[in-house]
């Protein structure tokens, strides 16, 4: 799988520890930033969305400080649900429930190790569908 990633300047520690150990065989499609510089997190969570909306990879992963801006600026991209996830629980459910294709993450919230478990459910789990899609359908003003 291609993964898209990004992060600005406060998630630059914790993106540098996932590459080194949360995405094994993946190839990583790399948006930026390339170090602790002081940036504008739009820039890398638009970049990495709109690689994911365009087919460029399946999925995103981008870290901020908080996770919360890169989430709002990815989910402008029209086909991105970007989701903050703070565990392993939530990144499950971001997938099997509400097709998740960009993980947000916090640099200044989660430590390496549980964003490294974060990071493998989100990539792991598939979308369950059903009931789900129906959801996702009036989402996008597709349902009634």
């Amino acid at each position: 799988m291609v993964i898209a990633i990004g992060c600005d300047h406060a998630g630059f520690a914790l993106m540098q520890a996932l590459r080194e150990s949360a995405f094994g065989d993946h190839r990583l499609l790399d948006r930026g930033t390339h170090d602790q510089s002081p940036t504008d997190y739009p820039r890398y969570a638009l970049a990495v969305a709109k690689a994911v909306a365009a087919g460029e990879a399946e999925r995103g992963v981008l870290v901020c400080g908080t996770g919360i801006g890169m989430a709002i600026a990815a989910s402008r991209i029209r086909g991105i649900r970007a989701a903050v996830c703070t565990n392993e629980y939530t990144a499950r459910m971001a997938r099997a429930h509400n097709n998740a294709n960009v993980l947000c993450l916090g640099g200044r919230v989660v430590g390496p190790g549980l964003a490294e478990d974060i990071v493998r459910s989100f990539l792991r789990t598939e979308f369950a569908g059903g009931r789900h899609a129906a959801r996702l359908a009036l989402i996008d003003g597709q349902g009634n």
